[in-house]
């Protein structure tokens, strides 16, 4: 009979958060950056990015997300990622078509970019203009491993090419996929499709070549994977429980500690009302981290911060969250940060 372990809410959320680095952050550096980004960072709401790394890094700066040890990509369902540079095949590479239709289109186009380019940069628009495509479509590319963009939120992202990467589609799937794993502790083939925006097949494919690395694991919404190698850390972290959680982080829009879908949402946060306000219809909020829990949510315009807290809040707890906020490494402000408490 196939074992299968019996994990609680807490354990899942203490484990996700330690190895997220929410508890307590990194030491500036490389290697904290990297670990930071072990499952990317999105950076469609422009430095968003930033923000996930100021949550897990000491000393992080408005240039964080510029480290020469971090690339910008279309990653994760053709979104902007920043992601450690070498790791840059994991999270374009690892999601390159099976299908010969979707090959060749990935594959076409980065010829088509690479020799427009020649080791230049160029908008991805202009470079649309100059293929007689629509810029859009250059995005199949990056599943090639060989472009990198830069986007600063202002203007259409520059494209540039690299050469191809020394791994096989595969293997950087498989990496791909135990990156998902570690960093959201339970996962399914289902929610790994949604993830990373490869079609369900190729998704369970993975799922197949990783599992003498898996452990059946059953949870309140539902069962999944988790890899063998992390069974211990899960235990450890759910000891700490609580007591290890950080006072207040706040996570940008689509950090991935909330990039979740389906019954994963309600793991987090169990309420239906609250899921609502969080995961919206359109642009989603910021979400509001305290003691280990997602108490509330938040947006930012300018130098104002607005936080709409979901349960009455202590001081302590408000406090943290004003200190927080006030720490923001953003690289517009023109005043100090102010917080908008919200009813």
């Amino acid at each position: 009979m196939t074992r299968q372990l019996e994990l609680t809410r807490e354990q899942v959320l203490a484990f996700r958060r330690s190895v997220q680095a929410l508890d307590e952050r990194l030491p500036a550096g490389p290697a904290s950056l990297r670990r930071a980004a072990w499952a990317g960072l999105s950076d469609s709401m422009p430095r968003g990015a930033l923000l996930s790394i100021h949550a897990r890094v000491e000393g992080t700066t408005s240039a964080s997300w510029e480290d020469p040890s971090l690339a910008q990509v279309w990653g994760p369902r053709f979104s902007a990622y920043v992601v450690a540079r070498q790791d840059v095949p994991v999270f374009t590479l690892g999601r390159h078509p099976d299908s010969a239709a979707g090959r060749r289109r990935a594959e076409d186009a980065a010829t088509r970019i690479r020799d427009l380019l020649d080791g230049a940069t160029m908008t991805y628009s202009a470079a649309g203009r100059a293929l007689g495509v629509p810029p859009n479509s250059l995005r199949y590319a990056t599943t090639t491993g060989t472009i990198l963009i830069r986007w600063d939120g202002a203007r259409r992202p520059t494209i540039q090419t690299i050469p191809p990467p020394g791994v096989t589609p595969g293997a950087a799937r498989l990496e791909l996929a135990r990156r998902f794993l570690h960093v959201f502790a339970v996962g399914t083939p289902t929610s790994f499709s949604a993830w990373a925006g490869v079609k369900p097949a190729s998704a369970q494919h993975a799922f197949d070549g990783l599992r003498r690395e898996l452990v059946a694991a059953r949870t309140p919404v539902g069962d999944g994977w988790i890899l063998a190698a992390d069974e211990p850390a899960i235990g450890a972290a759910s000891e700490a429980g609580s007591r290890a959680a950080a006072p207040a982080r706040l996570l940008p829009s689509g950090d991935t500690y909330h990039l979740l879908q389906g019954a994963d949402r309600a793991l987090l946060v169990p309420e239906a009302e609250r899921r609502g306000r969080l995961w919206t219809p359109r642009v989603w909020p910021g979400a509001v981290l305290a003691d280990g829990e997602v108490v509330g949510t938040w947006r930012r315009a300018g130098s104002n911060v607005a936080v709409e807290a979901w349960q009455p809040l202590t001081s302590a707890v408000r406090d943290a969250i004003e200190t927080e906020a006030a720490s923001l490494p953003l690289p517009d402000l023109r005043s100090p940060i102010r917080v908008r408490w919200e009813p």
